[in-house]
């Protein structure tokens, strides 16, 4: 058994699902993409059909997962030793090679020597994240002034133009603000901090799945900074989801960024693992060519 490839999310979700839920704190990226896609259609992301892929040991249990949601690169949820100059293989031959992969930084030269076998090419890391895990919420004290409230579409147009300003400043890839705002609208998924009525941070959740809340998007405008306010939402969403039921809450961090690294640690989060964002150069030939 090895890789085998699919354009089917119920197919997918039938054969891979369960390997991702085994372990739903560090899948919690691929599984929250799965919920989107389920409850949104596979257009959720952009036009282009989603790709899905498996691995399979020679028992035939599943032990490996990837998936494609273009824009966004490649997400190697899971990939086995020794099994990505097969994956490569197969995507070269049925689909195309990845433009950028992400993936745990523990795999990244097993992952690079093998593209540079595969594709002829090398890889850069444009982002490297740290996934935290809430252990004990450490509520900011004092806090700032100031309350919490869910997000409403009357909110949508300063969501999208913080959720522009949010890709802007961290370089993400993004599949456009307009569906992602109302995306996490349509669950009740974005929180605002309020100060006398006026808006002053955000902070949104995707839809929960296996029990795990994840905290993205906190972003704050630039004139309202160094005053608590993110710090503030954060807890607030955090407290949401475990009053929502959430048994884990989860963050991912850009390492670049000491301060909002320092902040998570301080309100009880905790490593867990981290991945890195590789963007990939390739010397194809037969054919092949390379994904956006």
């Amino acid at each position: 058994m090895a890789w085998q490839l699919t354009d089917s999310l119920d197919e997918f979700e039938r054969v891979a699902a369960p390997h991702l839920l085994a372990d739903p704190i560090r899948q919690t990226l691929p599984l929250s993409v799965l919920a989107s896609l389920r409850h949104r259609g596979t257009s959720a992301f952009g036009s282009t059909p989603p790709i899905f892929g498996w691995h399979r040991r020679e028992d035939g249990t599943v032990d490996g997962a990837v998936l494609q949601t273009r824009p966004f690169p490649m997400l190697l949820a899971s990939v086995p030793a020794g099994s990505v100059a097969d994956l490569l293989t197969l995507l070269g031959a049925e689909r195309q090679l990845p433009a950028a992969v992400n993936l745990d930084g523990a795999s990244e030269e097993s992952f690079l020597t093998a593209w540079s076998a595969a594709a002829g090419g090398s890889g850069t890391a444009k982002m490297r994240q740290r996934l935290f895990r809430l252990g004990t919420l450490e509520p900011p004290d004092p806090g700032p002034p100031g309350v919490a409230r869910v997000a409403h579409p009357g909110d949508t147009e300063l969501l999208i133009d913080w959720h522009d300003a949010f890709v802007r400043e961290t370089d993400a890839v993004a599949a456009g603000s307009d569906r992602i705002v109302a995306d996490l609208l349509s669950h009740g998924g974005l929180t605002l901090w309020e100060v006398g009525g006026r808006p002053v941070a955000m902070a949104g959740t995707p839809r929960p799945v296996a029990g795990v809340a994840r905290v993205i998007s906190v972003y704050t405008p630039p004139e309202q900074r160094r005053r608590g306010y993110g710090a503030a939402v954060t807890t607030a969403v955090t407290q949401a989801a475990q009053a929502a039921g959430a048994t884990d809450v989860v963050l991912f961090t850009d390492l670049g960024n000491p301060t909002s690294n320092s902040i998570y640690q301080r309100l009880g989060y905790r490593p867990v693992e981290d991945r890195v964002l590789l963007e990939l150069t390739a010397s194809v030939t037969s054919g092949q060519g390379v994904s956006s």
